[in-house]
């Protein structure tokens, strides 16, 4: 059972504002591919649009621009070794989906490979290209045109992590295969002013 909700699209730059490292799928013409990215953050938030790092080399980024469309998904603890691992191979060697058993689902808009199981969030894109991004650039923008997130740990356009929730808790790259996992969330108070 899928505990999956749609989330509001001035909500979505939420889903990714916090940092996380994400993975990046893209299919075009019966390929598909999916890697991790540690760079990506919102950059607009009506509509909401969304910029992600991804090196020039890559088969996800070809598989981009031939589509041009693009699905964001926000791993979770559980998916740490996944996230490292589909982070240091290519594609080009083939299909990393059957390779490692990843279930996706099709994203509503654009049809991108989503990922649910073992995952916070998704966000569908529609890439925007930018002048010389091709060439010169390895940020790529896109215009979020779906998202959804596990209400066990994001609802009312909010993150909630517990300690029960763990295994969904977003996963920041330090390099090297190293990691830190999202906790210990704390209310910030505002400070009365002075006089």
């Amino acid at each position: 059972m899928s505990h999956f909700a749609p989330v509001a699209l001035n909500h979505a730059s939420r889903l990714v504002n916090h940092g996380p490292t994400v993975l990046v799928s893209a299919a075009h013409d019966g390929r598909r591919n999916i890697m991790a990215a540690a760079w990506s953050m919102p950059v607009e938030f009506g509509p909401p649009r969304i910029a992600v790092v991804i090196d020039k080399s890559t088969y996800t980024r070809e598989l981009i621009t031939a589509s041009g469309a693009f699905a964001i998904c926000v791993p979770g603890a559980e998916l740490i070794d996944l996230t490292y691992t589909v982070g240091s191979c290519s594609g080009r060697d083939g299909d990393k989906f059957a390779r490692y058993g990843i279930e996706a689902g099709i994203g509503p808009e654009l049809g991108m490979p989503v990922l649910e199981r073992g995952c916070s969030a998704w966000l569908e894109c529609r890439w925007i290209p930018e002048p010389h991004s091709e060439d010169a650039y390895d940020t790529f923008f896109g215009e979020v045109v779906a998202a959804a997130a596990d209400t066990r740990i994001f609802s009312d356009g909010h993150w909630n992590f517990t300690p029960g929730n763990r295994a969904l808790h977003t996963l920041h790259h330090l390099g090297a295969g190293k990691f830190v996992i999202a906790s210990d969330q704390t209310q910030a108070r505002e400070l009365p002013g002075r006089g």
